[in-house]
Protein backbone atom coordinates (compact mmCIF):
# COMPACT_ATOMS: atom_id res chain seq x y z
CA UNK A 1 0.00 0.00 0.00
CA UNK A 2 2.73 2.41 0.29
CA UNK A 3 2.95 2.33 -3.69
CA UNK A 4 -1.17 2.62 -4.22
CA UNK A 5 -2.34 0.34 -7.00
CA UNK A 6 -4.72 2.70 -8.33
CA UNK A 7 -6.12 6.37 -7.73
CA UNK A 8 -8.58 4.88 -4.89
CA UNK A 9 -8.55 2.22 -2.39
CA UNK A 10 -11.73 1.09 0.01
CA UNK A 11 -10.76 -0.24 3.25
CA UNK A 12 -13.67 -1.87 4.80
CA UNK A 13 -14.23 -1.95 8.30
CA UNK A 14 -14.53 -5.53 10.19
CA UNK A 15 -15.61 -5.07 13.88
CA UNK A 16 -15.50 -7.43 16.21
CA UNK A 17 -16.07 -5.51 19.06
CA UNK A 18 -19.75 -5.36 21.18
CA UNK A 19 -19.63 -1.60 21.39
CA UNK A 20 -18.65 -0.16 18.49
CA UNK A 21 -20.58 3.02 17.38
CA UNK A 22 -21.98 1.64 14.38
CA UNK A 23 -21.77 -2.47 14.17
CA UNK A 24 -20.91 -3.13 17.61
CA UNK A 25 -22.06 -6.65 18.40
CA UNK A 26 -23.06 -7.32 15.14
CA UNK A 27 -19.98 -9.85 13.85
CA UNK A 28 -18.75 -10.63 17.54
CA UNK A 29 -17.81 -14.44 16.72
CA UNK A 30 -15.15 -15.43 14.40
CA UNK A 31 -17.13 -16.99 11.81
CA UNK A 32 -19.52 -13.83 11.04
CA UNK A 33 -16.40 -11.70 11.45
CA UNK A 34 -15.04 -13.66 8.67
CA UNK A 35 -17.97 -14.00 6.69
CA UNK A 36 -18.52 -10.26 6.97
CA UNK A 37 -15.19 -9.12 6.00
CA UNK A 38 -15.52 -11.55 2.60
CA UNK A 39 -18.59 -9.61 1.75
CA UNK A 40 -16.54 -6.53 1.55
CA UNK A 41 -14.13 -8.04 -0.13
CA UNK A 42 -16.46 -9.09 -2.49
CA UNK A 43 -18.33 -5.70 -3.12
CA UNK A 44 -14.47 -4.19 -3.90
CA UNK A 45 -12.62 -3.81 -0.16
CA UNK A 46 -8.90 -4.00 -1.22
CA UNK A 47 -8.23 -3.55 2.46
CA UNK A 48 -10.07 -5.21 5.56
CA UNK A 49 -9.42 -3.74 8.75
CA UNK A 50 -9.99 -5.62 11.80
CA UNK A 51 -10.39 -4.29 15.07
CA UNK A 52 -11.08 -5.85 18.35
CA UNK A 53 -11.13 -2.50 20.58
CA UNK A 54 -14.05 0.38 20.15
CA UNK A 55 -12.66 3.74 20.00
CA UNK A 56 -15.90 5.55 19.85
CA UNK A 57 -16.01 8.58 21.90
CA UNK A 58 -16.41 7.33 25.83
CA UNK A 59 -14.91 4.25 25.53
CA UNK A 60 -12.59 2.23 27.70
CA UNK A 61 -9.27 0.11 27.52
CA UNK A 62 -9.76 -3.44 27.39
CA UNK A 63 -6.95 -5.65 28.02
CA UNK A 64 -4.19 -6.99 25.63
CA UNK A 65 -5.28 -10.14 26.25
CA UNK A 66 -9.33 -9.48 25.61
CA UNK A 67 -7.92 -7.65 22.32
CA UNK A 68 -5.89 -10.72 21.17
CA UNK A 69 -8.89 -12.66 21.75
CA UNK A 70 -10.91 -11.43 20.10
CA UNK A 71 -8.72 -10.15 16.77
CA UNK A 72 -6.31 -13.01 16.33
CA UNK A 73 -8.74 -15.79 14.71
CA UNK A 74 -10.24 -13.55 12.55
CA UNK A 75 -6.79 -12.29 11.18
CA UNK A 76 -5.73 -15.44 10.87
CA UNK A 77 -8.60 -17.40 9.39
CA UNK A 78 -8.96 -13.61 6.71
CA UNK A 79 -5.23 -13.69 5.75
CA UNK A 80 -6.15 -17.30 4.41
CA UNK A 81 -9.32 -16.98 2.54
CA UNK A 82 -8.76 -13.53 1.42
CA UNK A 83 -6.98 -11.79 -1.13
CA UNK A 84 -7.37 -8.27 0.14
CA UNK A 85 -4.38 -6.88 2.48
CA UNK A 86 -5.47 -7.17 5.96
CA UNK A 87 -4.98 -4.43 8.05
CA UNK A 88 -5.30 -4.59 12.44
CA UNK A 89 -6.84 -2.08 13.94
CA UNK A 90 -5.09 -1.47 16.95
CA UNK A 91 -3.18 0.93 19.27
CA UNK A 92 -1.67 -2.03 20.94
CA UNK A 93 1.93 -3.59 19.93
CA UNK A 94 1.27 -6.38 21.50
CA UNK A 95 -1.70 -6.95 19.15
CA UNK A 96 0.04 -5.43 16.54
CA UNK A 97 2.77 -7.88 16.48
CA UNK A 98 0.18 -10.76 16.73
CA UNK A 99 -1.50 -9.71 13.87
CA UNK A 100 1.34 -9.76 11.84
CA UNK A 101 2.51 -13.06 12.57
CA UNK A 102 -0.89 -14.27 11.67
CA UNK A 103 -0.80 -12.38 8.41
CA UNK A 104 -1.45 -9.01 8.61
CA UNK A 105 0.31 -6.50 6.51
CA UNK A 106 -0.94 -3.51 7.91
CA UNK A 107 -0.63 -1.23 10.95
CA UNK A 108 -3.68 0.93 11.53
CA UNK A 109 -3.15 3.15 15.11
CA UNK A 110 -5.39 5.34 16.53
CA UNK A 111 -2.91 6.84 18.27
CA UNK A 112 0.21 7.10 15.76
CA UNK A 113 1.96 5.06 17.90
CA UNK A 114 2.05 6.85 21.05
CA UNK A 115 -0.40 4.66 23.01
CA UNK A 116 3.09 2.64 23.96
CA UNK A 117 6.74 3.30 24.58
CA UNK A 118 7.22 0.30 22.54
CA UNK A 119 5.09 1.15 19.89
CA UNK A 120 7.88 2.86 17.44
CA UNK A 121 10.70 -0.05 18.12
CA UNK A 122 7.76 -2.82 17.24
CA UNK A 123 6.59 -0.92 14.42
CA UNK A 124 10.28 -0.49 13.26
CA UNK A 125 10.56 -4.00 13.31
CA UNK A 126 7.44 -5.00 11.75
CA UNK A 127 8.61 -3.05 8.85
CA UNK A 128 4.43 -3.04 7.67
CA UNK A 129 2.39 -0.64 6.22
CA UNK A 130 1.67 2.27 9.06
CA UNK A 131 -1.63 4.22 9.80
CA UNK A 132 -0.59 7.15 11.84
CA UNK A 133 -3.76 8.70 12.95
CA UNK A 134 -4.23 12.33 14.65
CA UNK A 135 -6.60 12.11 18.05
CA UNK A 136 -6.33 14.50 20.29
CA UNK A 137 -6.54 12.16 23.77
CA UNK A 138 -7.80 8.96 24.52
CA UNK A 139 -11.34 7.87 23.17
CA UNK A 140 -12.39 8.25 26.88
CA UNK A 141 -11.47 12.02 26.72
CA UNK A 142 -10.81 13.20 23.42
CA UNK A 143 -14.48 14.53 23.10
CA UNK A 144 -14.37 16.75 26.34
CA UNK A 145 -14.51 20.26 24.80
CA UNK A 146 -11.96 19.76 21.96
CA UNK A 147 -10.35 22.99 21.05
CA UNK A 148 -7.32 24.02 18.91
CA UNK A 149 -6.47 27.56 17.87
CA UNK A 150 -6.16 26.27 13.74
CA UNK A 151 -7.46 22.71 13.19
CA UNK A 152 -5.59 22.00 10.29
CA UNK A 153 -2.03 24.01 11.17
CA UNK A 154 -2.12 21.28 14.22
CA UNK A 155 -3.01 18.31 12.77
CA UNK A 156 0.07 19.36 10.32
CA UNK A 157 2.31 20.37 12.91
CA UNK A 158 1.41 17.05 14.70
CA UNK A 159 1.83 14.93 11.65
CA UNK A 160 5.58 16.48 10.86
CA UNK A 161 6.66 15.99 14.31
CA UNK A 162 5.71 12.16 14.25
CA UNK A 163 6.95 11.35 10.74
CA UNK A 164 10.43 12.93 12.35
CA UNK A 165 9.60 10.16 15.45
CA UNK A 166 9.22 7.30 13.28
CA UNK A 167 12.50 8.75 11.06
CA UNK A 168 14.33 8.38 14.06
CA UNK A 169 12.91 5.59 15.30
CA UNK A 170 14.01 3.57 11.78
CA UNK A 171 10.73 3.35 10.40
CA UNK A 172 10.70 4.19 6.21
CA UNK A 173 8.80 7.12 5.38
CA UNK A 174 7.37 4.99 2.63
CA UNK A 175 5.48 2.87 5.02
CA UNK A 176 3.33 5.78 6.59
CA UNK A 177 -0.08 6.83 5.58
CA UNK A 178 -1.91 9.61 7.19
CA UNK A 179 -5.03 9.84 8.42
CA UNK A 180 -6.40 13.05 9.96
CA UNK A 181 -8.95 11.49 12.31
CA UNK A 182 -12.52 13.06 11.57
CA UNK A 183 -14.52 12.28 14.71
CA UNK A 184 -11.51 11.51 17.09
CA UNK A 185 -11.57 14.81 19.45
CA UNK A 186 -12.90 17.12 17.45
CA UNK A 187 -16.66 19.57 17.66
CA UNK A 188 -18.49 19.51 14.17
CA UNK A 189 -16.18 22.69 12.94
CA UNK A 190 -13.23 21.42 13.64
CA UNK A 191 -14.42 18.25 11.26
CA UNK A 192 -15.94 20.35 8.73
CA UNK A 193 -12.47 22.62 8.52
CA UNK A 194 -10.58 19.52 8.12
CA UNK A 195 -12.84 18.27 5.16
CA UNK A 196 -12.51 21.28 3.38
CA UNK A 197 -8.50 21.68 3.51
CA UNK A 198 -7.57 17.71 3.57
CA UNK A 199 -5.43 18.77 0.62
CA UNK A 200 -2.99 20.79 2.78
CA UNK A 201 -1.46 17.69 4.15
CA UNK A 202 -0.69 16.54 0.06
CA UNK A 203 2.88 18.29 0.75
CA UNK A 204 4.23 15.32 3.10
CA UNK A 205 4.05 13.26 -0.30
CA UNK A 206 2.88 10.24 1.64
CA UNK A 207 -1.04 8.45 1.01
CA UNK A 208 -4.56 10.24 3.21
CA UNK A 209 -6.55 8.03 4.52
CA UNK A 210 -9.97 9.22 5.36
CA UNK A 211 -12.31 7.77 7.98
CA UNK A 212 -15.73 9.65 7.49
CA UNK A 213 -17.85 6.79 7.51
CA UNK A 214 -21.48 6.94 9.70
CA UNK A 215 -19.48 9.16 12.31
CA UNK A 216 -21.36 11.80 14.39
CA UNK A 217 -20.18 14.70 12.19
CA UNK A 218 -22.95 13.95 9.55
CA UNK A 219 -25.78 14.22 12.68
CA UNK A 220 -24.55 17.40 13.30
CA UNK A 221 -25.01 18.65 9.64
CA UNK A 222 -29.26 16.40 8.91
CA UNK A 223 -30.82 17.39 12.31
CA UNK A 224 -29.49 14.46 14.40
CA UNK A 225 -29.81 11.76 11.25
CA UNK A 226 -29.23 8.38 13.43
CA UNK A 227 -26.05 5.96 12.54
CA UNK A 228 -28.07 3.67 10.55
CA UNK A 229 -29.10 6.97 7.85
CA UNK A 230 -26.15 8.44 7.59
CA UNK A 231 -24.92 7.15 3.98
CA UNK A 232 -25.75 9.88 2.05
CA UNK A 233 -23.33 11.89 3.93
CA UNK A 234 -20.78 9.51 4.55
CA UNK A 235 -20.85 9.51 0.64
CA UNK A 236 -20.41 13.03 0.76
CA UNK A 237 -17.60 13.14 2.83
CA UNK A 238 -15.45 10.72 0.93
CA UNK A 239 -16.42 12.54 -2.24
CA UNK A 240 -15.36 15.55 -0.56
CA UNK A 241 -11.92 13.93 0.23
CA UNK A 242 -11.15 12.26 -3.01
CA UNK A 243 -11.28 15.62 -4.98
CA UNK A 244 -8.55 16.58 -2.79
CA UNK A 245 -5.98 13.95 -2.55
CA UNK A 246 -7.36 11.24 -0.48
CA UNK A 247 -7.23 7.92 -2.24
CA UNK A 248 -7.78 5.35 1.17
CA UNK A 249 -11.11 5.24 2.01
CA UNK A 250 -12.07 3.54 5.59
CA UNK A 251 -15.55 2.46 5.27
CA UNK A 252 -18.61 0.44 6.14
CA UNK A 253 -20.66 0.81 2.87
CA UNK A 254 -17.86 -1.10 0.36
CA UNK A 255 -20.40 -1.22 -2.48
CA UNK A 256 -22.01 1.88 -2.22
CA UNK A 257 -18.66 3.62 -1.76
CA UNK A 258 -17.17 1.82 -4.37
CA UNK A 259 -19.96 2.68 -6.99
CA UNK A 260 -19.83 6.79 -5.83
CA UNK A 261 -16.21 6.73 -6.50
CA UNK A 262 -16.21 4.70 -9.72
CA UNK A 263 -18.73 7.34 -11.12
CA UNK A 264 -16.91 9.98 -9.53
CA UNK A 265 -13.32 9.17 -11.41
CA UNK A 266 -15.45 8.42 -14.60
CA UNK A 267 -16.51 12.00 -14.72
CA UNK A 268 -13.13 13.24 -13.36
CA UNK A 269 -12.05 11.30 -16.58
CA UNK A 270 -14.67 12.50 -18.97
CA UNK A 271 -12.85 16.17 -18.47
CA UNK A 272 -12.08 17.94 -21.53
CA UNK A 273 -8.00 17.85 -21.31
Amino acid sequence: MSEPSGPFQIMGIVNVTPDSFSDGGQFGCVDEAVAHGLRLEQEGAAILDIGGESTRPGASEISVEQELRRVVPVVRALARQSAAKISIDSRKPEVAKAAVEEGAVIWNDVSALQFSPYSLATAAALGVDLVLMHASDSPDKMQDNPYYEDVVAEIDGFFAARLKACAEAGIEETKIILDPGIGFGKNLAHNLQLLTHLDQFNHFGRPLLLGASRKRFIAGVDAGAPVTERLGGSLAALLAGAARGVSIFRVHDVAATRQALAVYRAIEGAKTP
